[in-house]
């Protein structure tokens, strides 16, 4: 024997009873199951039991489809309202998510939500990016002051020269261009602490003064020769005249000796590029002669390549209006010593004046062919 659920007003059965929104109570049976049920003297006989439960059974089953009818629309509308609330439910959450992941962005430092289910850690915020401070802010590796040293077998002088560049100032550097030594010049300058740049081979005259440019990393330049001993003292004012005084240009005031009857052609042609360049003042003085000192501005103005010919970067200094002056006197006339096996193969005098010559001539290409001199009123068409 079976015993089926009935539904009644939208609700299932189970175990034949009934649950109403009150109180639960027993239904009746299928006519199969009738014989099932008990009976006692006080209930009417089988046969009126029987009609009796037939009739309320046909009465609970038409009862029973007209509650199906309003309960299957009732759940309808409770479907249709349950997936309403879904939806809002889910939209809310979604709305809650992409706040959260816009509040996480605009705040990447603070620390994610962790579930009460996880162990909690200690976040740890993202590292910051290095500021990367340019190589001109770094005082470790732009020193203040670069002293250049072209040396051409000085080893007898060249430790000494160093020693005293690098007491010119508390933040220098001393660079020194071997120019072809072979006497072991650039062993006592890495001694020393210097910075070598060293070539088997000559580079020329002068031309070292452009290589160690080249290298030098201070705001200040101070040109200086391996085989002349000079005093930090002596040479500390042409660099303080570019730091403190705001000279692009220091040079020896130094002109060489003009009260005899030969002068020297190199003295000649320094007095001459001067008073073409419209700075007699000047006299004799010249980046050709050491020590002199430049600023980096200079060095930008003139070119590295130019220092290879002094009287030419000299004068590009001047045309192009930079402060050019003279600061302390020191008589390297005196000083320099004379390379005889040189001078008899390769006179430095004449490689001298070629200089001051090609100096002259890219003055004459940026103005005219008077350097800028005016022709007064000389009539040039009427001696043709």
């Amino acid at each position: 024997m079976s015993m089926k659920p009935v539904a009644i007003a939208g609700l299932h059965t189970h175990r034949g009873l009934y649950l109403t929104e009150k109180q639960p109570r027993q239904i009746g049976l299928e006519p199969a199951n009738f014989n099932h049920v008990s009976s006692s003297s006080s209930q009417p006989s089988r046969t009126n039991k029987k009609r009796q439960l037939g009739a309320k059974i046909s009465a609970a089953s038409a009862s029973g489809r007209k509650n199906r009818a309003s309960g299957s629309s009732s759940r309808k509308t409770t479907a249709a309202s349950s997936t309403t609330r879904r939806t809002k439910t889910k939209t809310k959450s979604n709305a809650k998510a992409k706040a959260k992941a816009k509040a996480q962005a605009a705040h990447p430092t603070q620390p994610p939500n962790t579930s009460a289910q996880q162990p909690s850690q200690a976040y740890i915020p993202p590292a910051a990016k290095p500021h990367i401070i340019p190589v001109e802010a770094q005082a470790a590796d732009s020193p203040v002051v670069s002293v250049i040293i072209p040396v051409m077998n000085e080893r007898r002088t060249i430790g000494r020269v160093i020693e005293q560049a690098k007491l010119v100032h508390p933040s220098s550097e001393v660079i020194v261009v071997i120019n072809g030594s072979t006497d072991g010049s650039a062993v006592i300058a890495k001694r020393k602490g210097a910075r070598v740049i060293q070539f088997e081979k000559p580079l020329g005259h002068d031309v070292g003064r452009s290589v160690g440019a080249m290298a030098a990393r201070g705001q200040v330049l101070l040109f200086i020769d391996g085989d002349m001993v000079l005093r930090a003292s002596e040479l500390r004012p042409y660099v303080n005249s570019v730091l403190r005084d705001g000279v692009d240009v220091a040079l020896n005031n130094y002109s060489g000796p003009t009260n005899k009857a030969n002068v020297h052609s190199v003295v000649l042609a320094k007095h001459a590029l001067n008073a073409m360049l419209g700075r007699p003042d000047l006299k004799g003085t010249s980046m050709t002669a050491v020590p002199h000192a430049l600023s980096r501005r200079a060095l930008t103005a003139i070119g590295t390549e130019a220092l290879a010919i002094p009287p030419l970067a000299h004068t590009k200094a001047v045309q192009q209006g930079l402060a050019v002056t003279t600061v302390n006197r020191i008589n390297v006339g005196k000083l320099n010593l004379p390379r005889v096996k040189r001078e008899r193969t390769n006179p430095l005098e004449i490689l001298i004046v070629g200089d001051h010559l090609e100096a002259i001539d890219w003055l004459a290409k940026q103005t005219d062919e008077r350097g800028g001199y005016v022709d007064a009123m000389r009539k040039r068409e009427l001696a043709r």
